[in-house]
């Protein structure tokens, strides 16, 4: 890889959460993992082929969205949208975006159908200096313009 006068090395990336076209903007978090996808194989072999197969692209599969950051006063933010989804079937959008060193947008996944799974803190103990960490984990239907293309 070259190195330009333009290239941004990633340091001190993070990511910025917003669900419902920024109706709740959750701030900015350290680490997200769960950002993958993955095609299942649908494989068809006719009775009348031998060895032979076909493949297919099957469905889209993404994995749970987990969100870690050092609770803040955006923890709060987080703790108004957790109440207004609880127990209501309405879908909700939103997007991830990491930002840069500088905090410009390197890059954006815009999230489908997303829905609150998990929410934990870690445990608060006075006699260590840790810092205390806020958890989320999402549900989601991708970030790819997959849907129901027959």
């Amino acid at each position: 890889m070259s190195f330009t006068d333009n290239t941004t090395l990633a340091l001190a990336n993070r990511f910025q959460v917003v669900i419902d076209e920024g109706t709740y903007n959750l701030g900015s978090w350290a680490q997200v993992d769960g950002l993958d996808v993955q095609w299942k194989l649908c494989e068809y072999r006719a009775g009348d082929a031998g060895n032979d197969r076909w493949y297919f692209p099957g469905y889209t599969e993404y994995s749970t969205l987990k969100l870690t950051r050092a609770a803040c006063e955006d923890s709060s933010i987080v703790q108004g949208w957790l109440a207004s989804t609880s127990f209501q079937s309405k879908p909700h959008s939103g997007s991830i975006t990491l930002l840069g060193p500088s905090n410009q947008p390197l890059i954006t996944w815009e999230m489908r159908r997303i829905v609150p799974m998990k929410w934990s803190i870690s445990g608060f103990e006075a006699s260590t200096s840790k810092v205390a960490l806020e958890k989320l984990e999402l549900a989601h239907l991708g970030f790819l313009d997959d849907g129901s293309k027959a």
